[in-house]
């Protein structure tokens, strides 16, 4: 094998490990789908208890989320990364054992911990370790490793509750019967538990992030990674690129508030909420009860849920594969473009009740497929690389917070939404709150691809000079 190939199965093997993160934030998101029913009847929830269930996970990522920044700043991006891992398995075991709805919710809020944790330091991670020429499709690995997650727990969860009416689990008594026949959504929710006992193992290969070592002065450790990953000259340059920037910068997180760095946080901050309350989560979530509304029986609505989860990772291998060469840009404007197109018709089939789940489908699936090549990936490429150096934990974890905040919302409101907008008023808010994105999109947001970390922090500071 020769050096370069050796560097690039070195640098794809540590990105795959840390998009395992990615896997369990989208496995545990979207399990939720199909226990929703079962736990509502179970508990005899209504609409309110029934968004607090969701919504309970979305509060633990707010709550990860907070902290991560925080802690990956100061102690490093792959401790960190082991902590979200621990979450996800006490979460998923204690799910599957909890004795009341109180219980499952402080468990789900626990995984929400985690995946608040992963979704900030998992592409932060994968960001800072990447060449400039691979950096887009490696993060957006991230969020293909989320779609492949969520599709894996709607096959789960489509295979468990088959299993459940198995005449070979029917024999089974005791605790194995309740919970997997009785209580089926306790081994569904239950499943993450051997994926992120896999990731806890695997973490223990990964090196810490060269940029993050060069920030503790530690160069020579970062030097070492760096070389495994691009030439020996490459490596000494980005260690003095790096340096120098950090020379620039002054003052702690305040910096990313004020001079070259407000614009990128702002940029942070308003993507990053807009994807969660495009509608996105509505379907991930409610997708079931929403295709049940339209006709479809729980059964059928679960199956098609997998065909949703398909076209999300099919779609996201789009941007994997184009990221890099047409640029983060247009793949979120024609995204944003097909996002608002099909909302509205979905809206509108909703509204005069066109009753034909079938093309009620097709437009959710053309909706999912434009969110999966352009606002899914483009937003955790766009947050792992527009922020400064010193304090990028930081600020990427306050442009997450800010796209879990929408998630939480999205998460509690929709049920509500759906009982008082119906269908119809619900999904043309989708597109309403969409609609500011396309600015965003058109006159803002600048093209990152090919560029280092470094250079698109000096672009900022140019930026701000010239004015």
């Amino acid at each position: 094998m020769t050096s370069d190939q050796s560097k690039k199965k070195y640098i794809n093997t540590l990105a795959i490990i840390a998009s395992l993160g990615g896997f369990l934030f989208g496995y545990d998101t979207a399990v939720i789908s199909g226990t929703i029913n079962f736990v509502a009847s179970q508990f005899n929830l209504d609409a309110v208890s029934t968004g607090w269930y969701v919504s309970s996970a979305l509060l633990g990522c707010i709550s990860g989320v907070a902290m991560a920044g925080v802690l990956s700043d100061k102690y490093g991006r792959k401790k960190v990364l082991i902590l979200s891992a621990l979450f996800f398995a006490v979460s998923a075991i204690g799910c599957t054992f909890a004795m009341g709805f109180v219980d499952l919710v402080i468990y789900r809020f626990i995984g929400g911990l985690g995946i608040g944790v992963a979704s900030m330091v998992s592409p932060l991670y994968i960001s800072e370790i990447s060449p400039a020429h691979k950096r887009g499709r490696l993060v957006a690995l991230y969020q293909f490793a989320i779609t492949i997650g969520i599709l894996c727990s709607y096959f789960s969860n489509a295979y468990l509750l088959k299993l459940s009416h198995s005449d070979a689990l029917q024999q089974i008594t005791g605790s194995i019967h309740q919970i997997m026949v009785t209580q089926v959504w306790r081994i569904m929710l239950g499943t993450s538990a051997i994926p992120a006992i896999i990731f806890l193992l695997l973490l223990q290969l990964v090196p810490e992030s060269p940029r993050w070592l060069t920030i503790q002065h530690k160069e020579d450790q970062a030097l070492t990674i760096l070389q495994k990953i691009v030439s020996d000259e490459e490596a000494s340059k980005e260690i003095a690129d790096i340096k120098s920037n950090l020379a620039k910068e002054s003052g702690g997180f305040s910096i990313v508030f004020k001079g070259s760095f407000r614009l990128p946080m702002l940029i942070g901050i308003s993507l990053s909420f807009l994807t969660q309350i495009s509608g996105i989560n509505a379907i991930i979530y409610y997708g079931p009860r929403i295709l049940e509304s339209a006709g479809l029986p729980i059964a059928d609505a679960l199956g098609s849920q997998v065909i949703i989860g398909l076209v999300n990772v099919l779609f996201t291998l789009i941007a994997i594969w184009k990221i890099d060469q047409l640029g983060r840009r247009p793949l979120l404007i024609a995204g944003v473009i097909g996002i608002l197109s099909s909302l509205i018709i979905i809206g509108s089939l909703f509204y005069f009740n066109i009753n034909n789940t079938y093309l009620l489908l097709a437009f959710i699936l053309l909706f999912i497929a434009c969110f999966a090549f352009s606002y899914g990936p483009v937003i955790w490429v766009l947050l792992s690389e527009i922020f400064p150096a010193k304090i990028r934990g930081q600020a990427m974890s306050l442009a997450t917070f800010a796209l879990w905040i929408g998630t939480a919302l999205v998460g509690q409101l929709t049920p509500l939404l759906l009982e008082k907008l119906h269908p119809a008023g619900t999904f043309w808010l989708f597109a309403l709150v969409t609609t500011p994105a396309l600015y965003l999109s058109f006159k803002i947001i600048p093209e990152t691809k090919g560029k280092s970390l470094e250079e698109i922090e000096n672009y900022w500071v140019t930026k701000n000079a010239k004015k």
